[in-house]
């Protein structure tokens, strides 16, 4: 058995082109990989047969928050060109910010992204993050939308293209804020969740914006010492009263997503949860009880990431592993537009 806290137990080699680089032209129609924890077994689907897996009263819980486009591109006073990824706005309605490259920016100075929006930038902080001051105007987020781009990840190798601002989002994204989506979302088109609820099943949502924390990569050995950057999540009242009645009648819930598991985990107290807002720095790897769900639907995830170690701790590290060679044999689409896993 491998030591579950060494970083090289989650590695694994992944054909190049098995990586996704455009999302599918109906979203429900990925494939979908079905996990039976208790007899061990994989099976081979259609995204769309989900409706086959899951009964009346099994309530499902995404994570509403929507992508922004994040990625800005600026210059400096002299024409130097930096790019900006904005991470999150803060209480005094400044940005905490990653700039690339840092080295070109030295000096606290303003920026300038547009004829309308400008910023001033300070140096980085003890975490290499910096914070920007917008220039106050009346349609911010309008301008963001109008100048900025979809933060694809590294792996997409290809810029953002305008299809992507509708589909690197869930059909049910309402809350700005995440600047990577929840990606297990993306395989429901509003005709299957309509025919989910039409069987009976319930829909409930919860809030976790996506930050760098869901993706930065474990650069510690031991994955016991890696630190997750916080990100901020939420319990709408409805949803902890859906979530509490049906854990009561031990009815299933099932997490569409990393992110509503983590955001699930991070409010779970005593056999329940309560409606509120945090910001949650919980990591979830082999060794950690997972206490609030029944079942998860989850996209295939990097080597070494936190996202596979959470897998991992839910359906048992030796068969995650041999799910994801499966994948891999069976020439299953990898990462943010690739196909699901049913895990139950």
């Amino acid at each position: 058995m491998p030591d579950l806290y060494d970083i090289s137990s989650y590695d694994y080699e992944l054909p190049h082109e098995l990586i996704a680089q455009h999302p599918l032209a109906d979203r429900d129609q990925s494939r979908m990989m079905v996990l039976n924890r208790k007899e061990s077994s994989i099976s081979h689907h259609n995204f769309s047969e989900i409706t086959g897996y899951l009964k009346p009263g099994d309530l499902l819980i995404v994570n509403s928050s929507k992508v922004f486009p994040a990625r800005l591109f600026g210059t400096k006073a002299n024409g130097t060109k930096v790019e900006i990824l904005l991470m999150h706005e803060q209480e005094d309605k400044s940005w905490k910010a990653m700039v690339h490259p840092g080295k070109r920016l030295k000096t606290e100075q303003e920026l300038i992204f547009s004829e309308h929006l400008k910023a001033r930038i300070s140096l980085p902080d003890e975490d290499g993050f910096r914070t920007l001051w917008f220039d106050q105007i009346a349609d911010f987020w309008e301008e963001i939308f109008r100048i900025g781009h979809v933060p694809l990840p590294p792996y997409i190798e290809r810029e953002d293209d305008q299809d992507d601002k509708s589909s690197y989002q869930t059909v049910y994204a309402k809350e700005l804020g995440s600047i990577a989506a929840p990606t297990a979302g993306f395989h429901f088109s509003t005709n299957l969740l309509n025919e989910l609820q039409d069987k009976g099943i319930q829909i409930a949502e919860v809030i976790l914006h996506v930050g760098i924390g869901t993706f930065r990569p474990v650069k510690t050995d031991r994955i016991d010492q890696h630190k997750m950057h916080s990100e901020f999540c939420s319990v709408p009242e409805t949803t902890a009263a859906l979530f509490n009645q049906a854990k009561a009648e031990s009815r299933r819930v099932i997490a569409v997503g990393t992110t509503s598991l983590r955001t699930l985990e991070s409010f779970y107290q005593d056999g329940g949860i309560s409606a509120g807002s945090k910001w949650t720095n919980i990591f979830i790897y082999p060794g950690k009880k997972i206490h609030s769900i029944d079942g998860l639907i989850t996209n295939f995830h990097l080597p070494k990431s936190t996202l596979l170690m959470l897998v991992s701790a839910y359906a048992g590290y030796e068969f995650t592993r041999r799910a994801y060679q499966e994948a891999i044999r069976q020439n299953y689409r990898f990462f943010s537009y690739g196909d699901a896993m049913f895990i139950g």
